[in-house]
């Protein structure tokens, strides 16, 4: 079973706590992604996506002012690098988000989406039909050939 670790998204885009949403929505839309980390003093205490922009801040009718501290996520757990990508989609799924903070150490390092999770285990399906087809074919296996 893979994991997560060649996968992990280490240039991690943060923002102070005090940054306001609308500064994260164009952040996420220039960048092309969905979530970014939310510091405080430098450390990483949330994140806050393009879902919780949309579902805490827009639709109760709050200001694009409003600091991401008050729109983000704190509950999103921490996985390892070492962490499978079934448990991840296990996590993701549990904790109804898409993405999963990386730490190590203690700190956190990176983030891992769901999109980069389904690549994982596309890439881990593709490898193992090749094998089959190896296999299958009797190529690379003189023993077989031999018998």
């Amino acid at each position: 079973m893979a994991t997560i670790e060649n996968h992990v998204v280490r240039d991690l885009v943060a923002l102070e706590g005090g940054a306001s949403c609308a500064e994260a929505a164009r952040l996420m839309s220039e960048r092309g992604i969905g979530a970014i980390a939310v510091r405080d003093g430098g450390r990483v205490v949330g994140v806050v996506t393009e879902r919780d922009l949309v579902a805490r801040v827009l639709a109760e009718g709050l200001r694009p002012e409003l600091p991401i501290r008050q729109a983000m996520r704190t509950d999103v757990p921490l996985v390892t690098p070492s962490t499978t990508e079934l448990d991840c989609t296990a996590l993701m799924r549990d904790h109804t988000t898409r993405h999963l903070l990386v730490a190590e150490r203690g700190e956190v390092v990176g983030i891992i989406s769901m999109r980069d999770v389904i690549r994982l285990m596309l890439d881990e399906k593709e490898w193992l039909i090749g094998q089959l087809h190896t296999f299958i074919d009797g190529r690379d296996f003189p023993a077989a050939a031999a018998g």
